[in-house]
């Protein structure tokens, strides 16, 4: 597929997660989602054994029944202190935690509507082995983000059906005993293509140099 013009910097720092800007209109090829499967697998994965795995769901009752279960344990998230659109005082802070606010609570509502969601999973031989192996698929799942961003795709990497991990197996068939998910993201064309860096700390605000 056509990738887009980026440099590594900038494919880096505009790999954002997308929400309110995912086209839910448009199909996503397979071949599309091969090429991003094909760049995590090349990520970094514990003593070269390669045990990270993808579940693409397309079907779209598995989409549907995924999203009600991300929903409502969103609509918890929602009403916990944890969540950032409660104000805190600091107008600035609040403007911008307001935006973030709406943008999760967009996915929240609309998840399951996506064209197609990736779970990332790492499998083991028991539970505890698949749990433990997590450290496989992060760096793969970054790097589907990453290759997905550079062919005009977007991601949103969540955690939140962990919580209900359990029933999002069963909605899919993984085996939970022996494969652990660690991340849901929607994957659809993104509306533009034009994202920006984030707002970040200046590196020497987070570096310790030699000691802490």
């Amino acid at each position: 597929m056509t990738l887009l013009d980026l440099d590594p910097d900038q494919l880096l720092s505009t790999t954002r997660a997308v929400r309110k800007r995912l086209d839910f209109t448009r199909e996503v090829p397979e071949e599309a989602i091969r090429e991003c499967v094909a760049m995590a697998l090349q990520a970094p994965s514990g003593s070269n054994v390669v045990t990270m795995r993808f579940v693409v769901v397309r079907d779209a009752e598995k989409r549907r029944a995924i999203g009600e279960v991300y929903g409502q344990v969103y609509a918890g998230y929602k009403a916990s202190p944890a969540y950032p659109g409660r104000p805190t005082g600091d107008a600035e802070r609040d403007r911008v935690q307001a935006r973030v606010a709406a943008s999760a609570d967009h996915l929240g509502e609309h998840l399951g509507e996506a064209p197609v969601l990736v779970l990332g999973c790492n499998e083991g031989t028991d539970r505890a082995s698949a749990r433990a192996g997590l450290g496989n698929i992060l760096p793969g799942m970054w790097s589907f983000m990453l290759a997905a961003r550079a062919r005009g795709l977007g991601t949103a990497w969540t955690s939140m059906h962990l919580a209900r991990e359990k029933d999002i197996a069963d909605i899919v068939g993984i085996p939970y005993e022996t494969v652990a998910q660690a991340v849901l993201t929607p994957l659809a064309y993104t509306k533009g293509t034009d994202f920006r860096p984030a707002p970040r700390p200046e590196p020497d605000s987070v570096i310790h140099w030699d000691t802490w």
